[in-house]
């Protein structure tokens, strides 16, 4: 089938809010599931479903399956809709307000796990808007730019959220990132953490702060695991564990990081109680205006994009638990 087979001319009858229906109805594979994403009512849903199928000329899911399906031409429609809806966004935060022409200076601090995709993007808007501005850009893990913030080295960072942070600092939420089984493809885990002991389990470097709260949960559960073995780099834990010689506790977020080792590691629920991590932006107490406040919506829309959305395609059981986090 040709793509203009569907998309060759302009078709009567389709609105917005269809194809974010069908986005999501392909993202979730239920009526129930995409009416409470997109705060609709189920029967809305079915509705727009059907007059989209009515524009489209031809089925586009196929409702007799659960969870839900494509049909090939939903396939390929869909490739069409995600670029449509994607410009239609793009156009969207383009036009969201962002003034730092009054700002004299601005120093910032990333989490490395936005090094590829937010952090270009993200500089790149503050770029255009900071016309007599001294930008300082700083990237590193959560713990070290935490305390740049408390020795007034940075004025706002984006990071993971610790057990103390700099005080009177102003904290924006932006992701829960929830905590993950990370396993070789294809590992068997009905035993539990039973079935991973011919397996050697990655820790964190304690120093981070995902270390840190992977071993206090492993404490609370009163688990004390064998085979220590403690790395700082994200890719590094993807790559053995892709290699089929460990596993590791792992949050979405870092996992999507994983690349071309992602194909090599299977994703699971913790199998004890779930915990998670919360990516914030920290702004100094000195920095409690708009500026921190536009940047945090930017960053929040970034991620959606880039991170949680995708992470909800590949890992659809983490719904209502990987999620935007509102101001």
């Amino acid at each position: 089938m040709a793509d203009d087979g569907i998309m060759g001319g302009v078709l009567k009858g389709v609105s917005i809010r269809g194809l974010e229906v069908f986005e999501a109805l392909a993202q979730t594979g239920s009526v129930g599931e995409a009416a409470r994403r997109l705060g609709m009512s189920a029967p809305a849903v079915s509705q727009q479903l059907k007059n989209l199928n009515q524009a489209v000329g031809m089925p586009l899911v196929d409702q007799g399956r659960r969870p839900m399906i494509l049909t090939p031409a939903g396939r390929q429609f869909l490739r069409h809709v995600e670029a449509a809806l994607g410009a239609l966004r793009t156009g969207q935060r383009d036009l969201t307000t962002l003034d730092l022409s009054e700002v004299s200076s601005l120093r910032m601090g990333i989490i490395e796990d936005f090094e590829n995709e937010v952090t270009p993007i993200l500089t790149t808007r503050l770029a255009e808007t900071m016309q007599n501005c001294v930008f300082r850009l700083h990237t590193g893990p959560s713990h070290r730019l935490l305390t740049r913030i408390a020795r007034n080295e940075l004025d706002i960072a984006i990071c993971a959220e610790a057990r103390e942070m700099p005080a009177g600092a102003i904290i924006h939420p932006l992701l829960e990132d929830p905590y993950i089984l990370a396993v070789p493809k294809g590992t068997d885990i009905s035993a539990g953490l039973e079935s991973l002991t011919h397996l050697r389990l990655l820790r964190r470097d304690q120093d981070q702060i995902m270390g840190q709260q992977i071993e206090r949960a492993l404490s609370r559960q009163g688990l004390s695991l064998p085979n220590r073995f403690e790395l700082d780099s994200n890719q590094s834990i993807s790559a053995l564990v892709a290699s089929g010689s460990a596993w590791t506790i792992t949050t979405p977020l870092s996992l999507l990081r994983a690349g071309r080792f992602l194909d090599g590691i299977d994703a699971h629920p913790l199998p004890f109680e779930g915990f998670s991590r919360r990516i914030v932006l920290c702004a100094a107490e000195d920095w409690s205006g708009d500026v921190p406040d536009q940047i945090a919506t930017i960053a929040r829309d970034l991620i959606t994009q880039h991170f949680t959305d995708p992470g909800l395609v590949q890992m659809p059981w983490l719904q209502d638990l990987y999620r935007s986090l509102p101001d």
